[in-house]
């Protein structure tokens, strides 16, 4: 690593460090509150009282440094990172972006994570037994740090719609979690992914969680036929960005509806 790459490192877990304090304060506009009652779970899990400031210690105060250096090209390829020796079923997509500070500037160097559903909509997980089939050659996780331009790229399959007992009838539209890491396991952020063609934004409690229109926009990525991939796979965009008025809403760090 050169001596600019350890400047660069150091201005992204900067910038994602005020990231974090811009959203613990809150933004009305951007972020979705804690209670959000067409979004049941968090009925329970909403707190009742003022947030507590709790010290930080070192386990927050440091990593992912193990997980960034272990990151290796094949990780961004879900269609093969099972390990089976075969490729997963489903339509092929590419997804990719840039991750953004306010001003528009890159964020490099920093690892991004993403989990999804299989084509059925189903999720390798003990919890998930609805009857949408499992495939063998596809675990749905994948990794990989952004360039020095604060591109990320991964090759997955389009994830399909699964049912939900949030509401009658509820099934969440197709999407991608995202997980963006600064250089402290507290500097981590977290949000979804949808498609500009997805039928069911209407009925979605998650989605529309977030306060306004333009705000949920850029929840979505849009179709882009220059990154798609001829006779193998269709391309998506979608840029994320830290703080600032056109911020991605994200959803771990949610202010509390006074």
């Amino acid at each position: 690593m050169t001596k600019n790459d350890s400047k660069q490192i150091d201005q992204a877990g900067t910038k994602m460090m005020q990231t974090i304090r811009e959203i613990v304060r809150g933004d009305r506009d951007i972020f979705p509150p804690f209670l959000y009652e067409a979004y049941k779970s968090t009925i329970r899990r909403a707190p009742r009282m003022g947030l507590v400031d709790v010290p930080l210690t070192i386990s927050e105060l440091t990593g992912p440094g193990p997980l960034i250096s272990a990151v290796t090209p094949e990780d961004a390829d879900l269609t093969r990172n099972a390990s089976q020796g075969a490729e997963a079923i489903g339509q092929r997509i590419i997804v990719t972006g840039q991750v953004l500070d306010e001003y528009g500037g890159p964020i490099p160097h920093t690892l991004v994570e993403v989990w999804q559903a299989n084509a059925s909509g189903r999720y390798i997980h003990h919890r998930d037994d609805w009857p949408g089939p499992l495939d063998p050659n596809f675990i749905g996780v994948g990794r990989c740090l952004t360039d020095a331009n604060g591109v990320y790229r991964f090759q997955t399959i389009r994830p399909g719609a699964y049912p939900w007992k949030n509401h009658q009838n509820a099934w969440r539209p197709a999407h991608i979690h995202f997980s963006v890491f600064g250089q402290s396991w507290l500097s981590r952020l977290v949000t979804q992914m949808y498609f500009e063609d997805d039928p069911l934004f209407f009925q979605d409690p998650i989605f529309n969680s977030v306060p306004t229109e333009d705000a949920r926009h850029r929840l979505i990525a849009r179709y882009d036929h220059e990154v798609s991939s001829p006779e193998w796979a269709l391309g998506w965009r979608w840029n994320i960005v830290l703080k600032g008025p056109q911020a991605t809403p994200f959803e771990n760090n949610r202010e509390v509806q006074k």
